[in-house]
């Protein structure tokens, strides 16, 4: 996800650096009695000894004012952090004037992190590098010598902001994306409601008015046909407004694999939702599926009504074929298969039962149907 500006001013955003700021303010209190414990422990550096109480009240004046700017987002304008972090650098600037050209230690001391971490939260690595720099820079300035300990410091300055600044940004970019997220799965919740409110109404008369229309012939023949038309168009939208994640490795979507052998004379109807299985097992029962649809072009003709129903539990998956011919005459499939003629035996049968599962096959005057039934294994219930 690429953050843009308006990103950065979004909910999520400002929430994260609302609580940043709140821990600022903490910082603030505890580098703020710091630097009067310090002031007054030094107070004898101060020509004259009122300049120490008046950088104090500085500090303190500023760090009340801070505390509560900074504590609505609407005030944490680039005037209010400026000048934060232009007073941090004034009272380093007046040190050399309140204590002597050779001075061993800054006015602000650590006070000065607080307006190096406002610069940080506020425009994160960028802004807390810059400030670092600054800060740094006028400190190391003003020194007539440079230690390891004063080196040490304007080095923390330097890292300090743009390590702040980055962790700012990696949290606020964290929290859009956990939104967007949130979203996201909101979204498809809510598609997958009405995907199964349409399965389970809209689709299901639609199915019923092709069948009934094509049972009864005439006019009743068309609107069976026009509703199979809208029933597929339906349905195929309804599975192209699910979310977007494709099956795991290895898996493959049993209820998208069937739904490609609707034709004119064949429905498919299933769930509104991914039916994960195995690949294999998924290839094997789309296999058997289509041999029971061919069985019903070769024996009822090229414009028999076909019907495919698929049933998805957490154990095992259910699908039927029925079809609307004259059925199979007693014997004939024990008679097929004495002439060497396996389509029901293995095209069909043998196919299942490899997988653990069973077909079982009922015919009638009214039609013949497959109910074949298989295990779900691998797949997370």
């Amino acid at each position: 996800m690429t953050a843009s500006v308006s990103a950065w001013t979004s909910p999520a955003a400002i929430e994260v650096e609302s609580r940043l700021f709140r821990a600022l303010a903490v910082l603030r209190v505890v580098v703020l009695i710091n630097a009067l414990g310090l002031t007054v422990y030094r107070a004898a550096n101060f020509d004259p000894p009122a300049a120490a109480l008046v950088c104090a009240l500085v500090m303190v004046g500023w760090t009340v004012f801070a505390l509560w700017a900074y504590a609505d987002p609407h005030r944490r304008t680039a005037v209010l952090v400026g000048a934060d972090l232009a007073i941090a650098l004034g009272l380093l600037l007046v040190t050399p004037l309140v204590k002597g050209p050779g001075f061993q230690a800054s006015v602000p001391g650590f006070w000065v992190s607080g307006a190096l971490l406002a610069c940080a939260i506020h425009y994160r690595w960028i802004g807390g590098l810059l400030a670092g720099v600054a800060l740094a820079a006028v400190d190391l300035g003003l020194r007539q010598e440079i230690d390891q300990s004063i080196y040490g410091n304007a080095f923390l300055l330097l890292i300090g902001g743009p390590v702040v600044g980055y962790m700012c940004e990696s949290v606020q970019r964290m929290a859009l994306e956990r939104d967007e997220a949130e979203r996201a799965a909101a979204r498809a919740e809510e598609r997958a409601r009405l995907a199964r409110a349409v399965h389970d109404g809209v689709l299901q008369v639609l199915a019923l008015v092709q069948r009934r229309g094509g049972e009864l012939g005439g006019d009743a023949a068309e609107l069976g046909r026009l509703a199979g038309e809208q029933e597929r168009e339906l349905r195929a939208l309804i599975r192209g407004e699910q979310p977007g994640r494709g099956p795991a490795a290895g898996m493959g979507d049993l209820a998208a694999a069937l739904a490609e052998l609707e034709t004119g004379t064949v429905t498919v109807s299933g769930p509104a939702t991914a039916v994960e299985m195995p690949a294999h097992q998924a290839e094997e029962i789309v296999a058997a599926t289509r041999a029971a649809l061919d069985n019903v072009r070769r024996h009822v003709g090229e414009d028999a009504r076909a019907w495919v129903l698929l049933q998805a539990f957490p154990d095992h998956v259910e699908v039927s074929v029925r079809d609307d011919g004259p059925g199979i005459a007693e014997g004939r499939v024990v008679e097929a298969g004495a002439q060497g003629r396996l389509g029901i035996s293995e095209s069909i049968r043998g196919r299942i039962e490899d997988l653990g599962g069973q077909a079982e096959l009922i015919t009638g005057a009214t039609g013949t149907e497959w109910e074949l039934t298989v295990p779900r294994t691998g797949v997370d219930a």
